[in-house]
């Protein structure tokens, strides 16, 4: 006998609690059904944690620069990784409990712990309890990626969720992967003083951005003391002792680098294989994500996918979108459309990057004439004045409609100061919007408008 519901939730991570807050608020009844951690991954293995670590990181790093301020700061400087990790799962844990207590406290939800799986496209089970529901969100989230390489079933390994439980200093950490993930980790263990190496197959690090972003980038990593591997082209891991050996070329062999311990942050995967789509006729793609349209419903009509598993973003942000549009479509009669976002992520070592629409080689690709224009945080005063001149701002713009296409900004406040780029960007105003606007001095955003006021014509590629 199944247990009727107006909608089933599974998953608690960033879109699933807001919809089923919005849901229950209407009177609908709701199940809430979670497998492990209350919050997903943001609260528990991503964002929260990583950026707890990257804050203890960037402590550790300051106090070491401290001389350079004018600072006296008496005897050695050591990290406590356990009062590191301390703090860190203090803070994550306090986000994993409101999230639980909310959901337990929705006056119309109804909490589950477990797997769920589909029974049909209207029933799920969960442990031994079969709910019915005329609507069913799917929020199941993702993890880390475990690629096919040689040797790895024989060494032990960390993911961005196993780092978490790590209170100790490597000695020397190898990562796998020059992307978001692995620059991450890798800048903050090597600024709590680990010998950090990160290996990358391809010939730059985040290679979705553009060349000048990535070169900046691992300027900013090498200047840290973290050591790059890169055209890894293939890989290879074994057991030397109690280290770990990995292999970066497998036609000659001449080529590794040794550690203590290796982390893999190469991707993610969605967790989507064992919840029974297949009886519930919902479609995912090659790679296991769920096929959604412009408003996250999938092939089956009354179930939705919403979050990392349906492909879409992958961010806490895009996640958090996925549950307004949702919402919106259904409760307010406001149509909203996954095409309507404008790209945009950070990438957050230090200092960090901020991103937002095209990228300049995408720009290149669609063949608009565009306007360019750039400015280095050594010419930014605020940066200068902290002392945090890495980087540089970059904006390309329409050279018809005077529309921001695109916009880098890799150094201080970056992740902050590219929103007043976005919103203008959602708005389709013209830049001149922002070179006409007076902004706060000393700041990093009053810089854009001058950047904004040196555009010149991006030239062709030769």
């Amino acid at each position: 006998m199944s247990t009727r519901f107006d909608a089933i939730i599974i998953g608690t991570g960033q879109a699933g609690p807001a919809l089923a807050a919005r849901l229950s608020a209407t009177g609908m009844r709701v199940a809430i059904i979670e497998r492990k951690l209350f919050g997903g991954t943001c609260v528990n293995t991503g964002c929260i944690p990583t950026k707890t670590l990257v804050a203890s990181a960037y402590a550790a790093h300051l106090v070491c620069r401290a001389a350079e301020y004018g600072v006296t700061v008496g005897g050695p400087i050591s990290v406590d990784m356990k009062r590191v990790k301390a703090r860190k799962d203090e803070i994550s844990g306090r986000s994993n409990r409101n999230v639980e207590k909310w959901m337990r406290g929705l006056e119309n939800g109804t909490v589950y712990q477990g797997h769920a799986r589909f029974e049909s496209p209207r029933t799920v089970r969960v442990n031994g309890d079969l709910l019915e529901g005329d609507k069913i969100f799917i929020n199941v989230g993702g993890r880390a990626l475990v690629p096919p390489m040689p040797g790895l079933d024989q060494v032990p390994y960390l993911t961005n969720s196993s780092m978490m439980e790590v209170d100790y200093l490597p000695e020397h950490l190898v990562i796998i992967g020059g992307s978001y993930v692995g620059l991450e980790f890798g800048q903050m263990y090597r600024r709590f003083g680990a010998e950090v190496t990160i290996v990358e197959k391809g010939p730059r690090l985040i290679q979705r951005e553009d060349e000048d972003v990535s070169h900046a980038v691992q300027e900013i990593l090498e200047n840290d003391g973290v050591n790059l591997r890169l055209n890894a082209e293939c890989m290879t891991a074994r057991k030397r002792g109690d280290r770990i050996a990995v292999g970066l070329d497998c036609a000659s062999g001449d080529r590794e680098v040794e550690g203590s311990h290796l982390l893999l942050a190469v991707g993610r995967r969605p967790n989507t294989d064992d919840l029974g789509l297949d009886r519930a006729g919902v479609e995912t793609d090659a790679r296991g994500y769920v096929k959604v349209d412009d408003q996250l419903r999938t092939n089956v009509h009354g179930i939705w996918a919403l979050g990392d598993c349906n492909g879409r973003g992958a961010f806490t942000h895009t996640s958090y979108n996925d549950f307004e549009i949702v919402a919106a479509d259904l409760l307010d009669n406001d149509p909203r459309k996954v095409s309507d976002r404008i790209a945009t992520y950070g990438l957050f070592i230090d200092p960090p990057l901020g991103r937002a629409g095209m990228t300049e080689a995408e720009v290149r690709q669609s063949g608009r004439n565009a306007l360019v224009a750039t400015r280095p945080m050594t010419r930014v005063g605020r940066a200068v004045e902290k002392g945090e001149t890495q980087g540089f701002m970059k904006a390309i713009v329409d050279a018809e409609t005077k529309e921001i296409l695109g916009a880098a900004i890799l150094g201080v406040t970056g992740d902050e100061v590219i929103h007043s780029l976005l919103d203008v960007m959602y708005a389709k105003a013209p830049y001149t919007v922002i070179t006409r606007a007076v902004h706060i001095h000393p700041t990093v955003s009053e810089l854009v408008p001058t950047m904004l006021g040196e555009l010149r014509p991006l030239t062709p590629v030769l």
